[in-house]
């Protein structure tokens, strides 16, 4: 019975793959309302990511030297069996995990970071900056930052700034400066300021301030999720999770995965798409920002200053202020358009889940396996109890490959974790109804202070 499927580095895929050629229609192009985003963007994105986000090659090559960078981080990474987390469903499936908890970084997000940096360190500049919301791009920018001798200025929603206070020292170590947005350092941040329900921020402002810096002081802006090359770079954790599992002989029946702004899931799912097999791809998003399944297919700004170009993607709104949920980097207003067209086409179905519904399935699936999950990517979750009934029902196996369900730097995830299970743990709350999880599921969450 295979548990872990590891990839030799000299397996590692040397190439990136582009969903563009293969979608099933074109791309809408960015959309300039005030005729000076797209000379804005082409001032703050390095020119090699600028080329990688409209060019129509279906592989794009990996250089020598940040393949020598992936080695650096931990790639390739392992896909392990959660052979427990299947046995509290008790039903025929198997769930394969890529584990992109195994880079330096704790997450995917290192795949594409690495690749910005080195591309803003080709073009002489001393700086990046970028938008972060729960940290974990922090994190990634900030660690590719110093590995390519640059410094690192990030502006993190305030809401997670506060509530992930370990994700900002781990910044700070790395050598970044990390900015509480909205921030007074931006005019974006100062005018945002004056209304008290910007408070709490949100990734939109974040990416405004974010572009706005760079643009003033002469650095980059690397982008840290929703665009096309963000996602190509970030694909090369399905490339090896398409390799890795043809190794074990194993074809997943199901892609699932968690969308903030889209390129967590994108990363993994596309090069499974590209292959046109009978895979059924489901992706979650946050009930309390809820793109995924009430947004509207339509132009909208990336970012709440409206300082890029409008891009036509499944958004809520750009002025939308999400609440300070503990999934911090869920709260973005879009999805990633690439994606959304695949998701108005029904290729891709979404999901929404509350976020009490999601710390039910985490806990349970810390008592499984080990792992403590992170909040934003225990939104797949309950996606795996939906195919779990459904082959119980059908009594037929089903193979589920999710991405990185737990977060690798579990120790900042543990603060937001306690605190949110406080507010759950009390009479009041165990009465409560449990979202219509199974009735052994119930019965775990009843014995949690029973559990040593």
């Amino acid at each position: 019975m295979t548990t872990r499927i590891d990839l030799p580095q000299d397996d590692m895929p040397n190439y990136w793959y582009n969903i563009l050629p293969d979608l099933p229609e074109k791309l809408s192009p960015p959309k300039d309302v005030s005729g000076k985003s797209i000379e804005v963007m082409g001032k703050v994105i390095p020119r090699k990511v600028l080329e990688h986000e409209f060019s129509d090659k279906h592989r794009i090559d990996i250089p020598n030297d940040l393949r020598e960078l992936y080695f650096q981080v931990g790639r390739p990474t392992p896909i392990i069996r959660a052979k427990r987390f299947e046995k509290f469903f008790d039903a025929p499936i198997e769930i394969y995990m890529k584990m992109e908890s195994y880079t330096f970084s704790g997450s995917h997000k290192i795949n594409s970071a690495l690749v910005q940096a080195y591309y803003s360190k080709e073009e002489g500049v001393s700086f990046v900056t970028t938008e972060t919301g729960a940290g974990q791009w922090g994190i990634a920018v900030a660690l590719a930052s110093t590995l390519n001798d640059l410094k690192a200025k990030i502006f993190m929603v305030s809401s997670s700034y506060h509530q992930k206070s370990y994700r900002v020292t781990m910044m700070k170590m790395l050598g970044s400066e990390v900015y509480d947005s909205p921030s007074t350092l931006t005019d974006t941040g100062k005018m945002l300021l004056k209304d008290e329900r910007n408070k709490n921020g949100s990734l939109g402002i974040a990416i405004s301030e974010a572009v706005e810096y760079a643009l003033k002081y002469g650095g980059r802006y690397n982008v840290g999720s929703v665009v096309n090359a963000d996602i190509l770079y970030k694909t090369i954790a399905g490339l090896e999770a398409r390799k890795q599992m043809d190794i074990a002989g194993i074809e997943p029946d199901y892609v699932i995965g968690v969308v903030g702004g889209g390129s967590n899931y994108s990363g993994l799912a596309f090069p499974f798409y590209e292959r046109k097999k009978d895979i059924k791809f489901i992706a979650a998003g946050s009930l309390e920002v809820p793109k995924m399944t009430k947004g509207t297919f339509e132009y909208d700004y990336p970012d709440t200053g409206k300082i890029l170009p409008m891009l036509k993607m499944y958004t809520i709104g750009s002025d939308f202020i999400p609440p300070p949920i503990y999934s911090g980097g869920l709260r973005y207003h879009g999805v990633a358009p690439t994606l959304s067209i695949l998701m108005n086409k029904g290729i891709v179905s979404p999901r929404d889940y509350d976020q009490e519904t999601i710390f039910k399935y985490a806990e349970i699936y810390s008592r499984t396996e080990g792992y403590i999950p992170a909040p934003e990517t225990s939104h797949a979750l309950p996606i795996i109890k939906e195919i779990a009934e459904e082959a119980k029902k059908e009594n037929r196996k089903k193979v589920i490959l999710p991405l990185n369900i737990f977060d690798k730097n579990g120790s900042s995830e543990i603060n937001t974790t306690v605190d949110f299970i406080t507010l759950w743990s009390t009479p009041q709350a165990v009465a409560r109804d449990l979202y219509g999880i199974s009735t052994s599921l119930q019965k775990s969450f009843l014995s949690f202070t029973e559990i040593p």
